[in-house]
Parts: C-alpha cells; structure tokens; sequence
C-alpha cells in the first residue's frame, strides 16, 4: 500500500490499486477473477470500471517489490520476475521463451521434447533452467513468513547419555510442582477451632473444605499423568534402546501401541495419547514419540525389521542416485530385494510419498 502511494495515479486508479492488493493471497498472488474484482468496485465502491482499465492498474502494482507479486498463476510469477532482470543475457531470454512455450513441458521435466521444440543444446537449457529455479514461485511468502511467530516445540521428556546408560527425565517446565496455599488449610483449622459455629461459619468450613478436597485430588491427578508419562517413556526407552544409544535409525526395532501397553499393563488408548502429543528431546534431535512407531517387516533371513529401516534406505539411495537418471520405484524395489527386503513396487510408491519423495520424472535434473 505505501508502494502505491508512491505512484503517478489519480483517485479512481488508487481504488482500484487498493482493491487489487486486498485481494492478494498470501503467497502474493491475485487469484479472484478480474470480473469478479470489477463487480466488487461496482457494488462496494460505486466505482464503474471495464476489466482493461482494471488490468492497467494491474500491471502498476506487478511493478511493486517483491518481484512477481500481483501475478495470477505461476507463469506469470515467474515471468514477471525474469522481465526484472539483464534482457541481454542469452540464459534469460531463453528462460523465458521456456516459460511462454514451454511451460508444461517444463513443470513435468520434459526436457527432451523442450530440446527439440527449441531446437536448443542441453547446455543452453541447464542454464536457462538453473535461471528460473532461481526465482521466488512465492513473493508474498518473505513478508507473511517474518511477521508470523514461528511455534517453538518444548519436549516433555529429556533423554541423556551418562556412562553408555541412558537417562531419563520429565520437563520441569510443562510440570510445575502444586503445593495447596497453607492460609486455605490455616482458614480451616481456625473455623474448626471456634466453639460458637453459626449458619455461616458453617456453610464457610463446607466451601473451604471442598476447595481444599478439589485440590488435593487435581494435585494427585497431575501426579498420576506423570507417572503414567515416565512409565510409557522408560518402557519405549527400554524397547528401542539401540537407537537411543547410537542414534542410528536403522536400529529402531518394529514397534506398535500393543507392544508398549502390554509392558506397562495400561490401554492401548492411553498409549496412542500419550505417543501422538508428546515430545522427547534425545543427543541427536527433539522428536514426536509416535515417530518411534512402526510395522514390521520380514527380511528374507526372517529377521522383524522397522519400516523406519527401509524407509531410512530408500531415502539413502534418492540421496546418492544419479539425477540425470533417478531410480524409477522398479529400480528402488529391486535395491531393497538385494539388500534382503522382500518389497513390492506399490509398496516402495507408498513409502517414497511418506518420504514426500517424488516420482522419478520429477527428480530428473539436467
């Protein structure tokens, strides 16, 4: 909006300039309908506009920093963007003849039928490529990010090493001790005490007395959740004791709510609250305790594995792969087969997209 005030227009243009920025998203980006924004001038504002004129303002606030915002789709983000930079360097003009063009082909990393449309060498695109990753497909994003509090988590549970043994104790921090005020207890022993006990006085013993009742049983019931706590994590602790110690995800053992409530002898409910809302902080992260639960898989030796494990492999080969030629989920199933895991293909895609990793077409770079 200060930007804007900044530029050569008149009333009715300030309007509509003010009324195209209220509509960004927070990413930066217009995407209400320029016939719906000119109805809305008409109905709010009585302002009578065609969709040219709207479009004329339009482009004055793509001129506004950051760059790119005011666009209406990613093309457009992008494009507004590469018109910022040097016209006279040959990656940028072809950065945006690919985006013009070509700009499904590229989104799906079709770069070979990018090549022989544009009639262009490998090169020139790798470098008109790394151009566009360059930019910001959020401009809106700087600003909203900064001005948002990022949440911070605080873990109920500490895990330290101390002589190869694991320690453990509870956040003090998320547990104040509870003490009752002792004038409630005084109060009461004084009303106790007096030999003439009228209606009131009475009635004021019963209050005190509940009160002081009430607290001692919301005192033991915080006691009791923290019990229960220390018992649930000792006994998740005590099962995945490898992967504490080393920190190796490799070594975390197969492990479901059933395993857990079965130790403590508690429901299987309990458990799934207590693993689904609390956090341990160990020497190698702080992390949520329902992300040390996981199915089990048989190797073909017929050792139980974690899921964790294969999925901790699966990750380590789309890390070490070559780009120009990304292992398709065939490939990857065919991997963990030689490494002993048993898995098939629909089942190496389910763990990739819990791994937010991408199809391989994806991943392919130049």
């Amino acid at each position: 909006m200060s930007q804007l005030g900044l530029k050569s227009l008149d009333e009715r243009q300030r309007i509509i300039g003010e009324t195209i920025i209220g509509n960004l998203d927070e990413s930066g980006y217009l995407r209400r309908e320029l016939e719906n924004i000119v109805n809305d001038l008409a109905f709010s504002q009585n302002l009578m506009i065609e969709v040219d004129e709207l479009e004329s303002v339009l482009e004055v606030v793509q001129t506004l920093d950051p760059a790119g915002i005011g666009a209406r789709d990613l093309r457009e983000c992008l494009l507004l963007q590469l018109n910022r930079k040097d016209r006279h360097d040959p990656a940028i003009e072809l950065a945006k003849q690919v985006l013009e063009q070509q700009f499904e082909a590229f989104t799906k990393k079709h770069y070979s039928k990018i090549l022989k449309k544009l009639d262009i060498s490998e090169e020139e695109l790798k470098e008109a490529v790394e151009e566009i990753v360059r930019l910001n497909p959020k401009p809106g994003g700087s600003t909203q990010v900064s001005s948002r509090a990022m949440d911070q988590v605080v873990p109920d549970f500490l895990i330290t090493i101390q002589d190869d043994e694991l320690q453990l104790s509870l956040n003090g921090r998320n547990a104040p001790e509870l003490k009752i005020s002792p004038s409630y207890a005084e109060m009461l022993k004084g009303y106790a005490a007096s030999k003439t006990k009228d209606k009131k006085q009475k009635e004021a013993i019963l209050f005190v007395k509940q009160k002081i009742d009430g607290a001692k049983w919301f005192i033991d019931a915080i006691k009791q959740r923290q019990h229960t706590l220390m018992v649930t994590m000792k006994a998740i602790m005590g099962y995945q004791k490898e992967y504490f110690l080393s920190g190796d995800e490799t070594k975390l053992r197969p492990m479901i709510l059933k395993d857990i409530a079965e130790i403590v002898s508690m429901d299987i409910s309990t458990i799934s609250r207590v693993a689904n809302s609390k956090y341990v902080q160990t020497p190698y992260g702080t992390f949520l305790l329902k992300s040390f639960f996981s199915e089990s898989l048989s190797t073909d030796s017929g050792e139980e594995v974690s899921t964790r494990e294969v999925k901790k492999i699966l990750q380590d080969c789309v890390d070490a792969e070559d780009k120009r030629k990304p292992l398709t989920d065939d490939r990857l199933a065919k991997i963990l087969k030689e490494k002993g895991y048993n898995i098939a293909r629909r089942t190496v895609a389910k763990y990739r997209e819990q791994l937010n990793i991408p199809v391989a077409r994806l991943r392919k770079e130049l």
